[in-house]
């Protein structure tokens, strides 16, 4: 899936950013100056641990190495002003716009006024070098560019919103577009005579309470990757809760349908239980029929993936078997024809 436009000029930025820091580094180690070598060593790692370039989200080492090098970084560009040496403050002018990348808006607001109080505080002691009221004029600059950058940043991504369709957690569809993308589908299966069905997959959380809902969010990328590269190029997936996703398979009858739900259903047991979660997951299929819209192709979907997790989950219920009378017989790890 091609990368979404609001991440392909911050990723490219921060690649280019964290090669620039690394000749840097060895530029500087060259020249012996080892603490600057050191902070643009920390400055580069800083922008690999980042979200940008962090395609999977992040996880909670990878988050906690790269607050602790922020950390880092912000004490040695403070420390630099009074200890020394003094090239090392120059990072200060970029700190504002790192923090407000990296952090939330709080966060990042309370740590740029505590790096403005400390450079003002370390700028007064600096009373015999007559560039000191230079850097704290430099230093409200920048602090007024990153803010105009900020609200850019935050105005474009009000005005994409609308316009995305994709999950960036899941690379799911957006639900706003199911309903719609369900209609055109139906509309074009009647109009060219071909079949029609839609899957909904569903952990079966309730099944296991040992399962943290941290775990089971943090499993969520790989879910998606993984219905990703098994389904068709043609096919689409949304994301409609935490724990279910819906498929809709253009083309597929309903008895290939429940053949690609059970394969769907296996692999993503066997993904979970890699990652040491006890879940399974059910499937619900419900294939086209005369007079079907979206709103009860979803429907079927949905009854049939409840019945499913009623019978025990992990397992595969057609909508068409159990809605017309038929008792399935109670297995686990099937479809139930």
């Amino acid at each position: 899936m091609p990368q979404k436009a609001e991440q392909f000029l911050p990723s490219r930025l921060a690649r280019f950013s964290s090669v620039a820091l690394t000749a840097l580094a060895l530029y500087m180690t060259l020249l012996a100056a080892w603490l600057p070598a050191t902070l643009a060593v920390a400055g580069a790692l800083l922008i690999w641990s980042s979200n940008t370039l962090a395609p999977a989200g992040q996880s909670v080492l990878r988050t906690f190495l790269n607050r602790l090098l922020l950390l880092a970084v912000i004490l040695a560009a403070v420390l630099g002003l009074w200890l020394g040496p003094l090239s090392l403050s120059h990072w200060l002018y970029a700190l504002p716009l790192i923090a407000f990348g990296l952090l939330p808006r709080g966060w990042a607001t309370l740590t740029t006024v505590l790096i403005m109080a400390a450079a003002i505080a370390a700028n007064q002691a600096l009373t015999g070098d007559p560039t000191r009221h230079q850097l704290i004029s430099s230093l409200l600059l920048t602090v007024a560019l990153s803010g105009v950058l900020i609200f850019l940043r935050e105005y474009k991504a009000r005005q994409l919103a609308p316009l995305r369709r994709t999950d960036e957690l899941t690379r799911a569809a957006s639900r706003e577009y199911l309903s719609a993308d369900l209609h055109k589908e139906i509309q074009r299966s009647e109009r060219e005579g071909i079949d029609m069905a839609v899957v909904m997959l569903g952990l079966d959380a309730h099944l296991s309470d040992t399962a943290a809902d941290a775990d089971i969010r943090s499993i969520l990328p790989r879910i998606g990757r993984f219905l990703h590269s098994r389904l068709r190029d043609f096919d689409t997936y949304y994301r409609l809760a935490d724990l279910q996703f819906l498929i809709i398979l253009p083309g597929v009858a309903t008895a290939e349908a429940r053949h690609t739900a059970d394969s769907l259903r296996q692999g993503l047991k066997s993904l979970l239980q890699s990652h040491h979660l006890a879940l399974t997951v059910s499937a619900g299929v419900a294939g086209l029929n005369v007079g079907d819209d979206a709103d009860s192709l979803h429907r079927a979907a949905a009854n049939a993936l409840r019945q499913a997790q009623q019978q025990g989950g992990d397992r595969v219920q057609s909508y068409s078997s159990w809605a017309l009378g038929a008792a399935p017989a109670p297995h686990s790890g099937g479809t139930t024809p």
